[in-house]
């Protein structure tokens, strides 16, 4: 299997939230990530679709959120659902990033898996988030967070954590279909990687638990998990793939900073596969990304009346 065709990695995560400043205060604020483009949801523009990255917004580093606002749009994290937001930083880190979270009212624990040290805690709407310390990521993260020494910036995802009542089906789309590889098995959970290297970024956890409560989506859980593929044919190729392999895949959606196919594995989450190009850059500079309200094309000629629907929103909160 090539692997210029199957995934290299995480492309992003995307998740619900209920409140989009108080968002955006703790993922970039609190957490440093940077804001790289703040857009609307493609099949909603009165709601807010936000992401966050690294310097430039490179594949792996990425976490988005749609809003779902009201106590009604409440989820509730569980089986068929990606379960946890995984970032990697220094060794070094993790006192740091411990402190920092306690310091501002967020109740933070410490955690050993698979041989790595975490801090384990929960964003605004009960998300639960950990930072892992990696020896070897290379990324640099954002390091221009007043804040935060670019020592201990957030590198970038780790892991995409999957939670299914039923692993073998979703561990043979893993391996047969989309080109990862075991790497270990501690009781109930199975970590592979991707064909093109076994690093940081590259991981994807799966959590067999027959007990798991239904996850139901909303606010307060992950939406979906995309992995990344260099280019357009290498997509096209893994929808054949996929097709042939008898999953129901959606046809190419454009998504201004990369296009993706869609479809749900057997445990009920839902994959994306999107390209690295054309990247966050296409449609304003590198040193502005995520200052600007940027719209689709199909919007544009109602940007008067979606900005007036879209609540305002502040530059991050600073935490000191």
């Amino acid at each position: 299997m090539s692997t210029t065709t199957t995934p290299t990695g995480i492309h992003h995560l995307t998740a619900i939230a209920s409140d989009p400043q108080v968002n955006v205060d703790f993922y970039s604020g609190l957490l440093g990530l940077r804001p790289v483009k703040k857009t609307v949801n493609f099949d909603d523009p009165s709601a807010y679709h936000l992401y966050y990255g690294d310097e430039t917004g490179t594949p792996g580093s990425i976490v988005t959120f749609f809003y779902w606002p009201g106590h009604e749009s409440r989820g509730r994290v569980g089986s068929g659902q990606s379960t946890a937001i995984v970032f990697s930083a220094s060794p070094a880190s993790l006192d740091y990033w411990q402190q920092r979270l306690q310091t501002h009212g967020v109740a933070a624990t410490r955690r050993n898996r698979f041989g790595e040290d975490a801090v384990a805690f929960a964003d605004p709407d009960g998300i639960p988030v950990e930072i892992v310390a990696v020896t070897d990521d290379a990324r640099t993260g954002w390091q221009a967070h007043a804040d935060i020494p670019a020592a201990h910036a957030l590198r970038g995802m780790h892991t995409a954590e999957l939670t299914v009542r039923a692993a073998a089906p979703t561990e043979t789309l893993l391996t047969a279909t989309m080109g990862y590889r075991l790497v270990r098995r501690d009781g109930n959970r199975a970590r592979f990687t991707s064909a093109t290297s076994d690093r940081s970024g590259n991981y994807i956890d799966v959590i067999a638990d027959a007990s798991a409560p239904a996850g139901l989506g909303g606010a307060g859980t992950v939406h979906h998990i995309a992995w990344s593929v260099p280019d357009d044919a290498s997509e096209l190729a893994m929808q054949n793939r996929l097709h042939a392999a008898g999953y129901n895949v959606s046809d190419v959606r454009d998504r201004n900073y990369f296009n993706s196919i869609y479809y749900r594995e057997r445990g009920g989450i839902l994959f994306e596969i999107a390209t690295a190009t054309p990247g966050f850059a296409v449609d304003e500079p590198v040193a502005t990304l995520g200052s600007a309200l940027k719209l689709p094309a199909q919007f544009e000629r109602a940007r008067t009346q979606i900005e007036q629907l879209l609540p305002p929103l502040q530059p991050a909160r600073r935490f000191a």
